[in-house]
């Protein structure tokens, strides 16, 4: 008791030095609570007007009317305030709050060069595995004359190292201090498919190690010329067996990994043996659940999906290993869901982004099908030409639905917001008297 005594002292006293400090170091935001949604969407639609024209007959677009002015209008320069939705109160980092500006900006960009220089030798598991060949450690399996063994164990590799690799995605996005948790899912999940989907299908389908050999083979004169031949062996119905093992053994093995939650339980039984009492103990056993990442699951998920349909025309056998990887995965997720993690509080925007990420599946596989036929028949037969055709269109189609807006209305997404609550407005503004509003319910 007396030490938990003096633990509770020492946070009391914590607190209020805080309560001292921050009014000294303001972050500018102030939260207002409004009694409706309809006020709400008044204050968004009016500090959200655009300014059409200079001088007297300039016209404000947007809400079609003037911001309300007020004696203090032009001492807070209300006029470059800046208004959006904010996130659930659950959903935003408070503690990251702090860090903004130019402090933000060169956190990140340091962590994404490292990221960048890191992954750029050590970008796939070949490079650790033909390492590891040159110590004899994969030597043993081959001399146990097993074809079953000898299949899966690159591939059992293949997805141990993809599963381990992008860890280390996963935590530079976490020291990026973003403020709310939508938008560090969002960022996981580009950062994670991107690097994965070089790691696990293109430079092992272009039979290349890592980025640095990739990069080699885009510039590089002399290392073009020596590999002219390599594309022979590229695209070859035998190509794709490698990736239909790689999708059982993310099916399967994943799956039953995914169940058991091995890290999760490690992390769990580390925190119950640092713990050094009773209270303690109920309470890492209270707080032992976590919310569902939804920004590591998509990406990974994603990057399977793209290798099935990478390989669904030149190598057919993929697709019913495909659909069992997806109901297991499913189920899987859905268990996990329901029983296991806590629920997430994050915008929409995190779930409609998994859904324009996944329109890169169907255009790689078309591109996979445009270089098999190019390699096969030519540049000028037919059916190189109207796969050309086929992966511009679709291309077109996609930018035009991602970035410009178009063909939303076919969208079977529609997703209406509902609120019990108040809805709450942040104001925020900074020492260059930009103002920024944010509203959630």
């Amino acid at each position: 008791m007396y030490y938990f005594r003096g633990q509770a002292a020492g946070l009391l006293e914590e607190v209020r030095m805080q309560k001292e400090l921050v009014p000294q170091h303001p972050l500018g935001m102030v939260f207002v609570t409004l009694q409706s949604e309809a006020m709400a969407t008044y204050i968004l639609k009016d500090f959200n007007a655009l300014d059409c024209g200079n001088g007297d007959s300039a016209v404000r677009c947007g809400c079609g009317r003037e911001p309300q002015p007020s004696s203090c209008s032009g001492t807070l320069k209300v006029r470059n305030w800046r208004v959006d939705y904010a996130p659930h109160p659950r959903n935003v980092y408070w503690d990251n709050l702090s860090v903004q500006g130019f402090r933000w900006w060169v956190r990140c960009l340091l962590l994404n060069f490292f990221l960048f220089f890191l992954l750029t030798f050590l970008t796939t598991p070949s490079i650790i595995i033909s390492t590891m060949d040159k110590f004899n450690v994969t030597k043993p399996i081959y001399y146990l004359n097993s074809a079953v063994v000898s299949q899966f164990f690159p591939t059992l590799l293949l997805w141990s190292f993809s599963a381990l690799l992008p860890t280390i995605v996963y935590y530079s996005t976490l020291g990026e201090c973003h403020w709310n948790r939508s938008r560090e899912q969002l960022i996981m999940m580009h950062k994670l498919y991107i690097f994965l989907l070089f790691m696990v299908l293109i430079l092992p389908s272009l039979g290349l190690t890592s980025l640095a050999v990739f990069f080699r083979w885009l510039f590089d004169k002399e290392f073009l010329a020596d590999g002219k031949l390599r594309f022979e062996c590229v695209f070859l119905p035998d190509q794709g067996a490698f990736f239909v093992n790689y999708v059982i053994t993310a099916g399967l093995v994943g799956s039953g990994m995914e169940l058991l939650r091995l890290p999760g339980l490690l992390l769990y039984t580390i925190r119950m043996a640092l713990a050094r009492s009773a209270a303690e103990r109920k309470y890492v056993k209270q707080n032992q659940a976590y919310e569902f990442e939804y920004g590591a699951m998509y990406g990974w998920t994603l990057c399977v999906f793209t290798v099935i349909m990478a390989y669904s025309i030149t190598c057919p056998v993929i697709v019913p290993f495909g659909l069992l990887y997806l109901m297991l995965k499913h189920l899987v997720d859905k268990h996990n869901l329901y029983f296991a993690y806590l629920p997430a509080r994050l915008d929409r925007q995190v779930h409609l982004g998994a859904v324009n990420q996944a329109l890169a599946a169907p255009i790689i596989c078309l591109i996979w099908l445009y270089f098999f036929s190019v390699l096969r028949t030519g540049f000028m037969a037919d059916t190189s030409l109207f796969t050309l055709v086929v992966l511009c269109v679709t291309v077109c189609i996609c930018i035009s639905y991602t970035c410009f807006g178009h063909f939303k209305y076919l969208s079977p997404h529609n997703y209406k917001v509902w609120c019990s609550c108040g809805v709450r407005v942040v104001f925020v503004w900074c020492s260059c008297g930009v103002r920024v509003v944010f509203v959630w319910c």
